[in-house]
């Protein structure tokens, strides 16, 4: 059956792909030609990443977590970790992100090595029980592994779900101001399948201690989608209802372009579904986040990492190109991490940009970084 799946998928790449790098606008548009060709675009030319070397840890730089994730694996000794999230602000951005990292890289390990990998977690919990940040990564890990490990539905997925939900109660308990526990308890609600007014409740605790927290957004709208417990509609209003309230600078006007996102047909019966006017509308509210966001904004990449495909797939390179140059080198973000190889799916978007900005005209030196 997997291998039906790889066909079918390397099937569907071919009847999208290939038409575009074929397409001729005038004799100079996008064709399809040998490596190593003198016509061939070259996204080293601008600086980008190798593919082999690209990031999937998370969406963006972050320096702090990645020095502790060294020392964290590289001693198996969680204290590093312990005083990075004691000194995360609890409210942010970073702190759900550096949670999400820690609790990835000790379900990883554990599936690379299964019994022995993780054990710092395990000693982390064990030594420190009341330590809120531990109680947090311990619960977004057991979230992971129950996606990871099993199938939605079945008795061991539900087992996992439920142990973490009983984390999540111990981590709010530990640190009550912290959304984090919460956020990740909307997790386990779309897997165990919350009814909407225990959703509801779920959802109030977040917004009275984080209102505008992007991150938690995202993880709600999942929960709203048609293919988990709400509709196109419901999904659709959630969105809306929050790009409509939210404040300037604020990237939660972006979030309609992730429901756009969540409900993408799996054939368009449209000829040019990426340039019909709901697309565009949501493009173009994702691209007003972007440039009235902070730039240090951690929710920045992800956004731009979600633009990078709309925009590439409605054939708006040089825009396309503009967000690439900030987020090149890591890809830990929708809608690579969805891919089985996350590296392999960026980098043909990358190429199709860099090939289509070639195509109209566009170089390196015409780029601005």
């Amino acid at each position: 059956m997997e291998i039906l799946w790889f066909l079918f998928a390397m099937g569907l790449i071919g009847v999208i792909v290939v038409p575009w790098l074929m397409r001729r606008r005038g004799g100079d548009g996008i064709r399809l030609v040998a490596p190593g060709s003198p016509d061939a675009a070259d996204p080293s030319a601008y600086g980008f990443v190798r593919q082999e070397h690209l990031d999937l840890r998370m969406p963006g730089p972050d320096q702090d977590l990645l020095d502790v994730l060294d020392v964290v694996q590289r001693t198996q000794d969680w204290r590093a970790a312990s005083q990075l999230l004691a000194g995360t602000d609890k409210d942010g951005e970073v702190r759900w992100q550096r949670v999400q990292a820690f609790a990835g890289a000790a379900s990883l390990e554990l599936a690379q090595r299964p019994g022995e990998g993780g054990a710092w977690l395990r000693a982390w919990r064990a030594e420190k029980p009341k330590d809120p940040g531990g109680a947090a990564v311990h619960a977004e890990f057991l979230v992971q592994q129950a996606w990871r490990s099993s199938s939605a539905g079945t008795d061991d997925f539900r087992i996992i779900l439920e142990e973490a939900r009983a984390v999540c109660e111990q981590a709010a308990l530990l640190a009550p101001g912290d959304p984090v526990p919460y956020i990740v308890e909307l997790a386990v609600a779309r897997g165990l399948g919350y009814p909407h007014e225990r959703f509801d409740q779920v959802w109030a605790k977040i917004i009275d201690r984080a209102p505008q927290h992007m991150g938690a957004h995202l993880a709600a709208l999942h929960y709203w989608c048609e293919k988990w417990h709400g509709s196109r509609k419901d999904a659709d209003r959630f969105a809306t209802a929050a790009a409509a309230r939210a404040p300037q600078g604020s990237l939660l006007a972006a979030l309609p372009l992730f429901a756009v996102f969540e409900h993408l047909p799996e054939v368009a019966l449209v000829r040019d579904f990426y340039g019909t006017e709901v697309v565009s509308r949501a493009m173009e509210g994702a691209l007003y986040a972007v440039h009235s966001a902070r730039p240090d904004d951690p929710m920045l990449a992800h956004v731009r990492h979600l633009l990078i495909h709309f925009l590439v797939r409605a054939e708006r390179w040089s825009e396309a190109m503009h967000q690439l140059v900030h987020v090149d080198g890591h890809i830990g973000a929708l809608p690579w991490t969805l891919n089985e190889d996350p590296a392999a799916e960026y980098a043909v978007y990358r190429a199709l940009a860099v090939a289509g900005y070639e195509a109209n005209g566009g170089s390196p030196a015409t780029l601005p970084h």
